[in-house]
């Protein structure tokens, strides 16, 4: 009887150890002709606006949680000397962060708070098979402040957060062209800023430039 329960046991364990062989390792580091991709938070001018978090799910269908955040870039001219309506036509990457170690995504989601009304809203948006492949592809790039050509590529993904709860996100490179690759309508997140952890204060109210020309103009809802 003993025996037969060691050869039991030894077989179990060996199945086992056969059984973990077939486990999938975790995906190697992304096969990218740089380092790291990167994602850019933008606001239109002086519509300041705190980001709480940016989730992201990749090609492989990991998923990343809170990859980046914080203050998203906004100009705020003072003396109203700005114009909030509408985006740049080029813009800029922004508050940017390296994706490091993470591969091209096929979904973002961010969670932010529009600190010009305020409210705090989410929204997801998909990245088309046809961003990613942009993203791998080398581009001759003029530099105008260096009067060069360079081969460049669109590694970053600028996405800009708006009062009413618009995105929009557009792929860009340092000496390239933006192209416009999202435009959603996101939704008030019903438990409120933060996820409904503090008590329904926001980040901080705007800063007097931006307070200033919101008190004089107000916020052009749907100009985004």
């Amino acid at each position: 009887m003993i025996a037969r329960t060691l050869i039991l046991l030894t077989a179990l364990i060996l199945s086992g150890c056969q059984n973990s062989t077939q486990i999938k390792p975790f995906p190697p580091k992304p096969d990218l002709p740089y380092d790291a991709w990167y994602i850019g938070l933008g606001t239109p001018t002086y519509m300041e606006a705190w980001v709480e978090q940016v989730d992201l799910t990749d090609v492989n269908d990991l998923m990343y949680e809170d990859v980046f955040g914080g203050i998203a870039s906004t100009s705020t001219p003072p003396n109203n000397r700005g114009d909030a309506h509408g985006w740049p036509e080029n813009p800029g990457p922004g508050s940017s962060f390296p994706m490091t170690g993470i591969d091209l995504p096929e979904k973002i989601t961010v969670l932010w708070q529009s600190l010009a009304e305020p409210q705090a809203y989410r929204a997801s948006f998909e990245v088309s098979a046809e961003t990613r492949a942009e993203m791998l592809q080398p581009r001759l790039a003029y530099c105008a402040w260096r009067d060069e050509y360079e081969t460049q590529y669109r590694d970053t993904i600028a996405i800009g957060v708006a009062p009413g709860g618009v995105v929009k996100a557009w792929l860009i490179g340092p000496c390239l062209d933006s192209i416009e690759i999202a435009h959603v309508q996101g939704e008030i997140n019903p438990v409120g800023p933060y996820n409904g952890t503090s008590n329904g204060e926001f980040y901080r109210p705007p800063s007097p430039n931006a307070q200033h020309y919101i008190d004089t103009h107000g916020i052009p809802f749907g100009s985004w």
